[in-house]
């Protein structure tokens, strides 16, 4: 399982991380392509992640596995507390390589990159209009659909939005689904804060740019590194807690 999570979600952020450096970065092919391409460059990188950690069931993302236990404990299961843990740290531990392998994989436009704030945005995300509370809304609300709507997809593979018929298994296009849904949630919801939605997909990549010898690389912006950290634990447990109650409706 450890390894499924750590596998999965550097696949997320190699592709996730490059299609942004594609878009931003100076003399890059793909430079100013923009933002609808970086949400299904995100899309796609969610899938290719989801296809290479079904082991696991694929979490990659810490308000996931947060949500999960949340509706067990709404259910009235038990939580193993320690498997949350090693999925977190696996999910942590995987985006920092995804975002170190962005980096190498683009080392030469980061050299050539002039402006600071362009590199951090590789690596991790940060506001259009700096409003603490309203940052952190955009990020409640942007993870609680992704793990909502990962739920209720869950109870149509068990069979119990058809009436205790099971659904057909559509295999692959399962992952694909899980991508879409990230695209469209970049493209309603992404202009605020960059949609974050994965404290891992944040955490991770912010720490690599503090530690990696990026050249010209500035502040890695701590001060705003919680928001997209609390703001999707926070969905993540809301959709998990309600799910009970909402779905299915």
């Amino acid at each position: 399982m450890f390894l499924s999570e750590v596998v999965g979600t550097a696949m997320l952020l190699l592709l996730g991380a490059g299609v942004v450096a594609n878009t931003a970065l100076t003399k890059s092919k793909g430079q100013g392509t923009g933002f609808l391409f970086v949400n299904w460059g995100w899309g796609l990188a969610v899938f290719a992640g989801v296809l290479v950690s079904q082991k696991s069931g694929a979490h990659l993302n810490p308000a996931v596995t947060l949500g999960i236990a949340a509706q067990n404990i709404a259910q009235g299961k038990a939580v193993d507390w320690g498997m949350v843990f090693i999925y977190i740290i696996a999910q942590l531990i995987g985006a920092f390589i995804g975002a170190t392998l962005a980096w190498l994989a683009y080392k030469d436009h980061f050299d050539a990159e002039p402006d600071p704030g362009t590199k951090l945005g590789v690596f991790s995300t940060g506001p259009a209009i700096a409003n603490t509370a309203m940052n952190l809304i955009t990020e409640i609300i942007g993870t609680f659909v992704l793990v909502f709507v990962i739920l209720a997809a869950g109870l149509v593979g068990s069979g119990v939005f058809s009436g205790g018929v099971a659904a057909v298994n559509m295999g692959w296009l399962n992952a694909l689904g899980v991508g879409l849904l990230v695209v469209g949630i970049g493209a309603s919801l992404g202009g605020p804060t960059g949609y974050a939605i994965n404290p891992a997909r944040d955490l991770g990549p912010r720490i690599a740019h503090f530690v990696l010898p990026i050249k010209g690389k500035g502040d890695s912006n701590w001060g705003y590194s919680w928001i997209p950290v609390v703001g999707p634990i926070i969905g993540g447990m809301l959709a998990g807690l309600l799910s009970g109650v909402l779905l299915p409706v």
